[in-house]
């Protein structure tokens, strides 16, 4: 009983503390704290045995729907897609997320078992390649605007320069950076739930840009730099030069 009173008691104490953490130009607040009762720390699921109690088995469909090769939708899918979000694990084991897009069909398909994307400059953090080379799992999710369904691909992935392989993405005269070819492993359409709850494509739930500051100033707020900001249509101007 003293044991679960004094879990409980530690929680909630951290719980708090992190609640009053916030620096003092920061704005907004966190979620309020909802207390746990004495013995009952925290309301955790910790086994996959408690997740399906919870939410019971897959349809069956979802299951039958995964591939380890990629299906001729899939493929359409791929052609037609602008935007993808590429997750990847560090050495730390921490998780990493990134954005990638050019114009439809910038991902090739190799065959029904690998594809390649163009690394393009960036702003070299190379967050994403540094996990590739320490651990090559991925996980691709490809949008379509417009369209509700997503394309999940989940593979194994290498950077390649290969001259021949370069040559493929050339866009203006500049080829990629590397190239990251992924091992396809799994390969399923996800359904149109998420976005149709989040109403992603209606134009009348677009946020005008203006309410947001500049990302300089963002920046500059962040890390307490008092450079000069670059005003925003020049910063775009400099972006579209160095696209490729």
């Amino acid at each position: 009983m003293l044991a679960g009173y004094m879990a409980s008691h530690v929680c909630r104490h951290k719980l708090h503390r992190f609640a009053r953490a916030k620096s003092a130009d920061s704005v907004g607040s966190y979620l309020p704290i909802i207390p746990q009762p004495d013995g009952d720390p925290m309301a955790r699921i910790t086994t996959v045995e408690q997740l399906r109690t919870r939410y019971g088995q897959p349809h069956e469909r979802a299951v039958l729907k995964e591939t380890d090769r990629l299906h001729r939708h899939h493929v359409r899918f791929i052609e037609l897609s602008p935007f993808l979000a590429i997750s990847s694990t560090g050495a730390d084991g921490r998780g990493d997320v990134s954005p990638r897009g050019e114009k439809p069909g910038f991902v090739q398909v190799i065959d029904d078992v690998a594809l390649a994307i163009p690394d393009r400059p960036g702003n070299n953090r190379l967050d994403t390649l540094t996990n590739i080379v320490t651990r090559p799992n991925v996980g691709l999710m490809f949008l379509l605007p417009g369209v509700n369904e997503v394309l999940r691909v989940n593979g194994e992935a290498e950077l390649r320069d290969d001259a021949d392989l370069m040559g493929r993405f050339v866009v203006n005269g500049k080829p990629p950076r590397l190239v990251i070819v992924v091992n396809v492993k799994q390969a399923y359409l996800h359904c149109a739930k998420a976005l149709m709850r989040s109403s992603l494509w209606d134009e009348r739930l677009k946020v005008a840009r203006g309410v947001l500051p500049s990302m300089g100033e963002m920046l500059n707020d962040q890390i307490g730099s008092a450079v000069a900001l670059e005003p925003e249509a020049v910063m775009l101007e400099r972006y579209k030069a160095q696209l490729y």
